[in-house]
């Protein structure tokens, strides 16, 4: 998702990038098809009817984002930053949530395929960038994204740790995101939507990170952390945080996303699953983890 990766991508073999492609496509056809077996057979256990048979495969046949995204992809030099394992990390759990929420931090080159894995359901993607919004939904334009600001700069890291333990409404028991400006580490001025979903998956792979007046992703980790735990609905929410060879990432994963939910990582990518703090006995108000 990060553009500051472009660069290094054009360097790429071109066996490797042609194989990753198609590993893509592959991921992409094998979400339609698992969707279509299991539910048509579903269908034809319990209902014989000719018309019952012709609304299931309607229902459950490949949608338009679908069969674009394997166009795209079988067509496109340009492949998507994370690699298949750090993919699959993914898309092994949206096999098993999709339809859902799944909301992800930055709009770039592999924003198509997370939305055809999760047909039917509500992806959201939010960018920095209002001009690579605008370069992005030229060429894909059924994409869900928002242009949002920051407040954060990375520089600032070290200091929003001190001020996050500082401020009351920073605290677990009493943070909370729209309009909380007091907390610097809120994220506020959101749409609406960003407030009013909750969400089941969560991707941090943005914004951007690599330099002093970046946003840094700090302020994405701790709002996610604080959605997640005011969690209503059953079960946990899976959070998947990119780039966790850097510093910031993996000193804030562990302040807010917290290690003992820390279930899988592959590469750059950790996953965590965050369960509600209602369900969660030993929480004590004063540190996330």
């Amino acid at each position: 998702m990060k553009r500051e990766e472009t660069v290094q991508n054009r360097n790429i073999l071109g066996d490797k990038r042609w194989f990753l492609l198609i590993v893509v496509a592959g991921l992409i056809v094998g979400a339609i098809l698992i969707s279509s077996f299991a539910k048509t057979a579903d269908y034809s256990l319990l209902c014989s009817r000719a018309n019952s048979r012709s609304r299931a495969v309607d229902e459950y046949s490949a949608t338009p984002i679908q069969l674009q995204a394997i166009v795209h992809y079988a067509t496109s030099k340009i492949v998507p930053q994370q690699n298949f394992g750090e993919i699959s990390v993914t898309f092994d759990v949206l096999k098993k949530r999709s339809p859902c929420n799944f909301l992800v931090f930055g709009l770039g080159y592999d924003s198509l395929m997370w939305t055809s894995l999760n047909p039917r359901g509500n992806t959201i993607f939010l960018e920095e960038d209002p001009k690579w919004v605008q370069t992005v939904l030229k060429t894909a334009p059924s994409l869900h994204a928002h242009a949002v600001r920051y407040r954060t700069q990375l520089q600032e890291a070290k200091a929003l740790l001190s001020h996050y333990r500082a401020e009351p409404s920073c605290s677990p028991s009493k943070a909370y995101l729209r309009g909380n400006d007091k907390c610097k580490l809120a994220l506020t001025g959101f749409p609406d939507e960003f407030y009013d979903t909750e969400w089941d998956l969560i991707m941090i792979d943005a914004p951007r990170g690599y330099f002093a007046e970046a946003p840094g992703r700090m302020a994405a980790i701790f709002s996610a952390a604080v959605m997640a735990r005011k969690r209503k609905g059953f079960g946990v929410t899976h959070v998947f945080l990119h780039d966790v060879d850097r510093r910031v990432e993996k000193v804030f994963a562990e302040e807010f996303l917290c290690k003992k939910y820390l279930v899988k990582g592959v590469g750059r990518l950790w996953h965590f699953e965050i369960p509600s703090a209602a369900n969660t006995s030993t929480d004590d108000g004063a540190r996330f983890c």
